[in-house]
Parts: C-alpha cells; sequence; structure tokens
C-alpha cells in the first residue's frame, strides 16, 4: 500500500507509555493500511497532534505524569484540535470513570490487552463517523454559500448515518452484553451448580469454578474438549433428541435428567436446563446452561420406588398369619425375648420347625425396632438358584451376566436403613457366605460385576430349620458366619407344644377365612376341636392354616366342621417333652434330672449322631435352650 492509500485510510496517533502497546497497535494498525504515529508520553503526543493534525487519537489513561483523561480535556479545550475524536485506551485492571471520560471529551474506549477485531471496528466506526459529519458541515457551509443541496446529496448521508447508528447500536449492545457477563462471572463462580455460556452454534464460552473442578479441567482444556465425553452412554440418545425437539419446536429452553462423568470416573444425575438469550428480533445470542446435582434424590426416588415394589410383593404374598395370636407360655417366652432385643442393633437368629412363623418373629422384631419406619425386606435363600443368590442380595451392574440387560438392586441396598430377614440361611453356597460375613463385619460390599464399594446399613435377621450346628461341624457352614448370626438366638416351638393356643388359633382362622369367603359360622363342632387339639401337627400352624382354609370352604352349614381325614395319615411320632420349653405338666426338675442324665450319658456333647439331643430326639439348638434357661453346667458331664 502506498503513503497515498495509508493516508485516504487514515492518519492516528497512538499515545501510550508501554512498548508493547505501541508496537502491538501499530501492528494492527499499518497491516490494515493506516498510518500510525506514535508517542510514548502525554506531554510529546500534545506537540504531535498540533503537528500532525491526525484523524484519530488512541490514549492510554493510566500513564505517568499527563494521563489519558488530560491528554484528551487539553485537546478539546484548543480550536484546532477539538473535533479531532480521541479514543481512551483502558487496562482491564482498572475501571474506568465514564464522568470524567465523558467531561474529557473522548468517543470511546478499548480494552487492553487488545482485541484486534475491536480495535479496527472502533477505530473504523469514529473515522467514518468523523468524515461523515466532516461532510455534513462542509455541505451545510456550502448551502449559506450556494443556496442549494442536491437531494442526492442528503439522502446518501443520511443514508450512510443510518448504517452507521444501526452498527453502533449493535456493537454498543454487544459491548453492554460483555461488560454484564464479566461481572455475572465473578458471581457465578460462587455458585454451587455448574453453569455454562454457549454460543449460538453451541461453542463452549465460559463455565463456571464448580463445573470445571466436577470435570477436573482448566477453562481452555473445557472449550476444546469433545462434549459427549462427559455424558453417560446411555444418555446420548436421549439428550440428542431433545436437542432436535427444542431445534424443530424452536423452543427457547428445554429441560433434561443426564449423568456426567466425574474427574474420579464416577457418574452422577444432573438436571440440565437451558435457555436461549435472544435479542430484540429474535436473534440467537447465547445459550445458557444450568446443571443442578439430583444424585441424593434420585437414589431417594429409586431407593422408594424399590421399597414400593418390595411392599407390594410383601402385601400381594400370602403369610402365615397377619398377626401373632395365642397366650401360651411357650409363646409368651418368645415374645419376650422379641420385646428384649427388638430395641437393639444385635442379628438375631430365629430357629424352628418349618411352619412355626418364623417370619413372623422377625416382623415382629422389625416393628418394634428404631427402624420401623423403613424397609422390611425378605428373601428365602432355599428359593433361588444357586448362581442367583448373590445378585438377588447384593445387586448386579448391566452386563455383568448373561440377561443382565440392566443394573438391579439387591435386597441390602432395598433395606438401607431398615431390616433384611433372611429364611433358610442355611442354605446359602460357600462363597455367598463369605460375602455376607463381610457384611456384617464391614458393613459393605460389591454389585455382581462391579467394582464400586457401596456402604448398606442395614439390620440382619436370619432363620433356618436347620441344625447349623451340625452344618459347621460337617464343614457346610463357616464358624465365623454362625457366630456373627448366633448373637441373639430365639427358638421358636412347635405347634404340638402349644396345645393351649390351637382353639385360639382355630377360631383366628375359622373368622379370617370365613370373613374372606362372605360366611358365617355360629359355632365350631366339639369333635372337630378334640380332633384338632389333639392331632400331632407335623407341619406346624402352616397346616392348621391351610386345613382350615378348606374346611371353610367346603362347609355349607353354620357349624364349622373337619373331615378327619384331611388330617396327615401318618401315626404322630413321639417325642419327649423334657427338651422343650416350660411343658405345662410336667416339673422343672424332672426334666432338668433327664437332660443331665441325657448329658452324662453322652459325656456333656449336645449336638451330633451321639450327641443328648439326638438320643431325646430334639433339635440341638432347643436342647441348648432349655440347658441354658435350667442353668446345667453341661461340662461336668464331660469326664465322667
Amino acid at each position: 500500500m502506498t503513503p497515498q492509500d495509508s493516508k485516504q485510510k487514515g492518519n492516528i496517533l497512538v499515545i501510550d507509555d508501554e512498548p508493547a502497546n505501541l508496537d502491538l497497535l501499530a501492528t494492527i494498525l499499518t497491516e490494515q493500511g493506516y498510518a500510525v504515529c506514535l508517542a510514548r508520553d502525554g506531554e510529546s503526543g500534545l506537540q504531535l497532534v498540533k503537528c500532525k493534525l491526525p484523524d484519530l487519537v488512541l490514549v492510554d489513561i493510566s500513564m505517568k505524569g499527563m494521563n489519558g483523561y488530560q491528554v484528551c480535556a487539553s485537546l478539546k479545550n484548543d480550536p484546532v484540535t477539538r473535533n479531532i475524536p480521541l479514543i481512551l485506551i483502558v487496562p482491564i485492571s482498572h475501571t474506568i470513570n465514564q464522568p470524567k471520560a465523558m467531561l474529557s471529551g473522548s468517543v470511546d474506549y478499548i480494552a487492553s490487552p487488545f482485541d484486534a477485531q475491536e480495535v479496527l471496528w472502533r477505530v473504523e466506526t469514529h473515522l467514518s463517523l468523523h468524515r461523515l459529519r466532516a461532510n455534513l458541515e462542509s455541505a451545510i457551509r456550502g448551502r449559506a454559500t450556494k443556496q442549494t443541496v442536491t437531494c442526492e446529496e442528503l439522502e446518501g448521508a443520511l443514508r450512510e448515518a443510518l448504517a452507521l447508528t444501526r452498527i453502533t447500536g449493535r456493537k454498543h449492545a454487544e459491548e453492554k452484553l460483555r461488560e454484564r457477563e464479566s461481572e455475572l462471572r465473578q458471581i457465578l463462580n460462587l455458585a454451587p451448580q455448574h453453569i455454562a455460556v454457549l454460543g449460538p452454534e453451541g461453542s463452549r464460552l465460559f463455565a463456571n469454578q464448580a463445573s470445571l473442578d466436577y470435570y477436573g479441567l482448566t477453562l481452555e482444556s473445557w472449550r476444546g474438549g469433545d462434549p459427549g465425553r462427559f455424558l453417560h452412554p446411555d444418555d446420548l440418545e436421549r439428550m440428542a433428541s431433545v436437542a432436535q425437539h427444542t431445534e424443530l419446536s424452536n423452543a427457547s429452553a428445554h429441560d433434561a435428567e443426564v449423568r456426567l462423568l466425574r474427574k474420579d470416573g464416577m457418574y452422577r444425575w444432573f438436571l440440565i436446563r437451558r435457555h436461549a438469550l435472544l435479542d430484540g428480533r429474535g436473534d440467537l445470542l447465547r445459550w445458557y446452561v444450568a446443571a443442578t446435582d439430583i444424585e441424593d434424590r434420585k437414589q431417594a426416588e429409586e431407593r422408594l420406588q424399590t421399597e414400593n415394589i418390595a411392599l407390594r410383593e410383601e402385601i400381594d404374598k400370602a403369610s402365615m398369619f397377619e398377626e401373632i395370636v395365642g397366650n401360651s407360655p411357650h409363646l409368651q417366652t418368645v415374645l419376650s425375648r422379641v420385646a428384649k432385643v427388638a430395641p437393639t442393633e444385635s442379628t438375631v437368629l430365629v430357629t424352628g420347625e418349618t411352619g412355626t412363623g418364623k417370619e413372623l418373629v422377625a416382623r415382629a422384631i422389625h416393628r418394634l425396632s428404631r427402624r420401623s419406619q423403613r424397609a422390611f425386606v425378605s428373601m428365602n435363600c432355599a428359593a433361588v438358584p444357586r448362581d442367583l443368590i448373590a445378585s438377588e442380595l447384593f445387586g448386579h451392574e448391566k452386563g455383568a451376566f448373561t440377561g443382565a440387560t440392566q443394573r438391579r438392586l439387591g435386597r441390602f441396598e432395598l433395606a438401607e436403613g431398615g431390616t433384611i430377614f433372611l429364611d433358610e440361611v442355611g442354605d446359602l453356597p460357600p462363597d455367598t457366605q463369605v460375602a455376607l460375613l463381610r457384611v456384617l463385619q464391614e458393613r459393605e460390599f460389591e454389585r455382581v460385576g462391579g467394582a464400586k464399594t457401596i456402604r448398606v446399613d442395614v439390620r440382619v435377621i436370619t432363620a433356618t430349620n436347620r441344625d447349623l450346628t451340625a452344618a459347621v461341624a460337617s464343614g457346610s457352614f463357616r464358624q465365623d458366619l454362625f457366630y456373627r448370626l448366633n448373637v441373639f438366638p430365639i427358638e421358636v416351638p412347635p405347634l404340638r407344644d402349644r396345645a393351649e393356643d390351637i382353639l385360639m388359633l382355630v377360631e383366628y382362622f375359622v373368622q379370617r377365612y370365613a370373613r374372606r369367603a362372605g360366611k358365617n359360622f355360629r359355632s365350631i363342632d366339639k369333635k372337630t376341636l378334640g380332633l384338632l387339639h389333639n392331632y400331632d401337627w407335623p407341619g406346624n400352624i402352616r397346616e392348621l392354616q391351610n386345613v382350615i382354609e378348606r374346611s371353610v370352604i367346603l362347609n355349607s352349614g353354620e357349624v364349622f366342621a373337619v373331615d378327619e381325614s384331611w388330617l396327615s395319615r401318618q401315626p404322630p411320632q413321639v417325642r419327649p417333652r423334657v427338651a422343650l420349653p416350660a411343658p405345662l405338666h410336667s416339673e422343672p426338675r424332672s426334666e432338668q434330672e433327664i437332660i443331665e442324665a441325657a448329658l452324662a450319658e453322652c459325656r456333656g456333647r449336645v449336638a451330633g449322631r451321639s450327641g443328648a439331643a439326638a438320643k431325646l430326639g430334639v433339635p440341638p439348638s432347643t436342647l441348648e435352650h432349655r440347658i441354658q434357661a435350667l442353668r446345667i453346667d453341661k461340662t461336668q458331664f464331660k469326664f465322667r
């Protein structure tokens, strides 16, 4: 470009005491064809202005000695230089004094460090305005001398003025927006939410400190990263669908719940809200994005949903009874132990024959405990295939095994804060016994196929009709797990030892099933009462319940009766009453003598084929309970 072209483009004087600023502005302006003069202080700058009469002056407000405000004021007070446009250079660390800038006569300012496009735009705008003003003044003077101004000249001047006004207004709006965003960034960095600003086309402009800390990134690396890599793979398609719907429906805002990857490799749930900022004509200027951590809410919702599922399963499942019925001494002993252990956090092992109501005892413990407002989750370990027991108890991750199409919570997670009841615990396979022992000791586990350690707060109640002592002796059950489970044993007596409760149970079940069937029985046949009372009930209360239900269905009269053929045809087994809790018609002394005689014969051994329990025909746990109740020292028989 020739010197003549530079002169036509414009002469610019830069006054700044920072050599780096002078060099940079000189480079920016000369590359675009401007003629540039440089001054290193205010005094020499004033002399150059009066000598060169430039078309525009850039002056630094923070110079030592005569600063930019003083230079501007001096130039505006001189009739020769008062019409030269003055633009202030404001370091980013300074706050411009607006009243002082206006009084000094400056027309605009630029921020340092410089944005080349901004510098060129402001210089070009104010040079154009300056020339337009000069042309208009010249036209007015010509009219005064010639008394004529053509319509074409005036129309052209107005069009140029309107165009510059529109450009200036838009740039001014953008400048104000940048100023507000700069102020907001400092506020947003204090917000706990994740907040980001995107350009109209989705370019990343700003992220607050909470968001950067979550991802473990700097602002620069966040701007250059792939946004999709932070989304959970299962959420990518849904997020793309939401964005497409927003675009097609021309919506200015939308919400989505997605999982975002944290710097430690874990995903957390967030509620993403995007809001569009539009100008007066409806053009998109910015996307504002806010992400709120809802992980705790999602976990609570999932826990509530699973608890509701578990509750519905428990309601739908036919239970042995709706409440404990009976007042026999044996049952009162059990209830007394339930009342004592319920307020504690101790692990309870409920033993007894099949159908005696072990789960009902577990539920009673839960209802009387401090966990009664949380879930009670039960599982029959014998009813679950061995390969799936670990998944049922501890849950599994998606893809952990064939058929695991999604993550599933286990029973322990469902029971968080409440109680888990494991029936038939003696049927657990060895590897699951190890995992259960860890839960009891450390209160933590991992889902099947997962690496994340999950801590759990659950009370454990177990039940079995097996002899766990014998299982430990045979090696099929871990001894350390047995000790962990057997902190507080409760033996549930069989129905044959609760003869006093049979009449009460019969009346209860008759009323229950008659009400369901819409029948009304005025009385119970006396022969039936005797039959039921004298029957041995090998199936215990469950068998009694089934017999009563069947009889209610088949009875058509007002007197309830049971057909003797419906009861088991097997002769009742002769079982010594001495090992059962508190027999009604035997003296405690004679019971103690019989137990001591059996212990003496077996040399103090209780369990096993040669033990006293086998000799007396009772479960070892029952005999152990009676030995403790009668305060018998079985060690004294070992050396006889």
